[in-house]
């Protein structure tokens, strides 16, 4: 099947950077959010990382224009009926996955693949809600997703051969490479980097070390161009909270438990960069640890 035609649920972070590549890439993009004001600022925000991308040379002024003429938006979800592709990036809460896929099925070709960008709940449970779930897959793009090379493409228990090489042929076009993965918990990427998050996060809990200390320990000790409790700001801690708990509960095993001041954290409603605090404060110039 080619796919011609992408619809985008969600115009938050993720969503507006799917919609940039895809536009980029010659797809026409219908990006779908519950909120007018959210789609707004979603194309604005794409035409100022086009804008920078012209700047850097990374692509022409042409290929901006094009790429932009390209995405269209909508607040009515059943907008998305006729797109050969639709790829889910809405709030990583399995019950408001269902309910979109749910409100979106009675609507779409026989032949649209359905995706979803989630970074850790199961594509297989996803898939089982859905009449289609040889036709399901995960595509989990990286953040921010203009800039990373690495697309996640998870196989649940249904899903078909020809699903997967329509999904990993997108990829192929959008000049990313592909990981295949298994579909258990937090899939590849997660399952490996959340622990190591929520293990610095205790090595702070325990009074171990500081933020800065953890942080510029695993800069200049292991070369990681971002400490991990400044990542975790970055993605977002009630992200990072909610890969632990279903690895926790997906798995059963203790040595996934989300560290309780990541969970205070969460309850504080310090999220990271997107709520302006988080491991660090980044009300005033220059990001100040706030422990």
């Amino acid at each position: 099947m080619e796919i011609k035609t992408v619809g985008v649920i969600g115009a938050g972070q993720m969503g507006n950077g799917i919609a940039h590549v895809m536009a980029v890439a010659g797809y026409e993009v219908l990006l779908n959010d519950i909120s007018a004001d959210n789609l707004t600022k979603a194309v604005a925000l794409i035409d100022r990382n086009l804008d920078r991308q012209v700047q850097r040379e990374k692509i022409s002024a042409a290929t901006k224009a094009d790429a932009m003429a390209r995405i269209q938006t909508t607040t009515t979800l059943t907008d998305l009926g006729p797109t050969d592709l639709v790829i889910e990036a809405a709030t990583e809460r399995e019950t408001v996955k269902i309910a979109i896929f749910e409100d979106l099925l009675p609507h779409l070709k026989p032949n649209t693949i359905l995706t979803s960008n989630t970074s850790s709940i199961s594509i297989t449970k996803l898939a089982s809600r859905t009449d289609r779930p040889e036709k399901f897959m995960g595509f989990h793009f990286m953040n921010p997703v203009p800039v990373m090379q690495l697309v996640e493409l998870i196989r649940g228990i249904a899903t078909d051969e020809a699903t997967y090489l329509a999904c990993l042929s997108v990829v192929e076009k959008l000049g990313k490479t592909a990981a295949s993965a298994e579909d258990f918990p937090a899939f590849i990427v997660n399952r490996i980097l959340m622990p190591m998050i929520n293990e610095a996060v205790y090595t702070l809990y325990e009074g171990v070390g500081s933020v800065k200390s953890i942080d510029e320990s695993m800069k200049l000790g292991a070369n990681h161009p971002m400490g991990p409790l400044e990542l975790a700001d970055f993605i977002g801690l009630d992200t990072c909270l909610a890969i632990m708990n279903v690895l926790h509960d997906g798995l059963a095993d203790t040595k996934y438990r989300p560290c309780p001041l990541l969970t205070k954290y969460v309850e504080a409603g310090w999220l990271g960069r997107k709520t302006q605090r988080g491991f660090y404060d980044y009300r005033g110039e220059t990001p100040v640890p706030t422990r």
